[in-house]
């Protein structure tokens, strides 16, 4: 195994590892604590999906030999930002995270209910995930807005950098954010002794809650859109680049690794799709057989990541909330446009997914339950009365 180590693939996983935590990690957080945790348990789910997509990493990739990578579900955390709270406030969050975690366990070893999820229609899948992202995607100009300052900054950044290589557009915002935070924002006497304090990895229990409207609003749309956003596209990216892994069994371990970082606060650990691209691809190394190292150093890159995340929520908190949420937002517009496009290229189904979005994006929930979940039913309904009405003319 150490054989196959190279130079080029400890910088790609370095590469990846720092462009996977930094580029979302702003979505995590803001989607945790919009279902009701604490700075506290904020930071102790962001420490427990990196450490547990690091070590997924890690043993994905030392027992297949496969450059597989990991992340947490960015969907995920945007559905969460856009979910709020829900009864039972964030002990029910986390009941719903290990329904999830069983639900994709379930979805790798039983292949009927991954079919289930596979036949979900797409349009109505990107639609419902475009509704999910959409709210976030308006924070950069929300943050004009609130201080233009503060927020013309960061959203500088983005276009600048974004222009001459896109994979920094969001490191670069996150670049911005930083330096605004030190140099715009007034930052309390005793807030750096704070954060020295928070070096210690956070780590802190929650008790589940399980009851039905957490499990209709956060566990099935977060089963939903994990497998059809992250899962299912990391495997695709994963056999564009020649690699023919057996899906069940890695979701299965994914599932796994979310059941684990669940209790801790952690929403979703799943198969990677962008930074698959990075660890899969020529760059990590010209030999498709030594690649696989790259994802390993990713997998060590977030585990050590993973160990700083309280003082990155400490150093995160001190900024007024709107200005991560741009990062965030920013961090998600690639995700919009390409889950938009998707949702509305096919005429025949176009009213369908429209459908699903709007009720989606409404983020009104009805008793109880978040528009996610009645945006798909919606479409769902929309698509089958379509589909009986040209029966019917035939």
């Amino acid at each position: 195994m150490l054989k196959d180590f190279s130079i080029q693939s400890l910088f790609m996983g370095v590469l990846t590892a720092f462009v996977g935590f930094a580029s979302s990690f702003a979505v995590v957080l803001h989607g945790l604590q919009a279902v009701g945790a604490t700075d506290g348990q904020a930071a102790s789910g962001l420490m427990a999906l990196s450490v547990a997509m690091g070590v997924c990493a890690i043993v994905l990739c030392t027992v297949t030999r496969l450059p597989i990578s990991i992340a947490w579900s960015t969907p995920g955390g945007a559905l969460l930002a856009s979910t709020g709270l829900v009864e039972g406030g964030f002990n029910a969050a986390v009941g719903a995270f290990l329904i999830c975690a069983l639900l994709i366990i379930i979805a790798g070893l039983f292949k009927p209910l991954g079919r289930a999820v596979a036949a979900i229609p797409a349009p109505l899948a990107n639609a419902m995930l475009a509704g999910v992202l959409i709210g976030l995607c308006f924070a950069p100009v929300r943050a004009i807005g609130f201080n233009p300052l503060l927020g013309l900054p960061i959203v500088l950044a983005w276009i600048v950098a974004g222009a001459f290589k896109r994979l920094w557009a969001v490191p670069a915002a996150l670049a911005a954010f930083v330096l605004v935070l030190a140099f715009g924002v007034d930052i309390p006497d005793g807030a750096m002794v704070s954060i020295e304090r928070s070096l210690a990895p956070p780590v802190e229990f929650v008790s589940p809650v399980f009851n039905l409207p957490a499990f209709v609003s956060i566990a099935l749309p977060l089963f939903i859109v994990t497998m059809a956003s992250q899962n299912i596209p990391g495997i695709a990216v994963l056999k564009v680049n020649g690699y023919e892994p057996q899906p069940g069994p890695l979701f299965a371990v994914t599932g796994f690794f979310s059941l684990l970082a669940a209790p801790f606060g952690g929403h979703a650990v799943n198969l990677a799709a962008i930074t698959a691209a990075m660890c899969a691809g020529h760059d990590a190394h010209p030999d498709p057989a030594r690649r696989y190292w790259a994802a390993l150093i990713s997998g060590i890159g977030y585990v050590i990541f993973g160990l700083l995340a309280g003082a990155v929520t400490a150093f995160v908190a001190l900024a007024p909330p709107i200005l991560i949420q741009a990062v965030a937002g920013l961090a998600l517009v690639g995700a919009f446009s390409s889950s938009a496009m998707s949702a509305f290229q096919a005429p025949e189904t176009r009213e369908a997914s429209a459908i699903t979005f709007l009720v989606t994006a409404s983020g009104v929930s009805f008793g109880g339950i978040s528009g996610a979940f009645w945006g798909l039913l919606a479409g769902g309904l929309m698509m089958v009365l379509s589909h009986f009405v040209q029966l019917a003319k035939r």
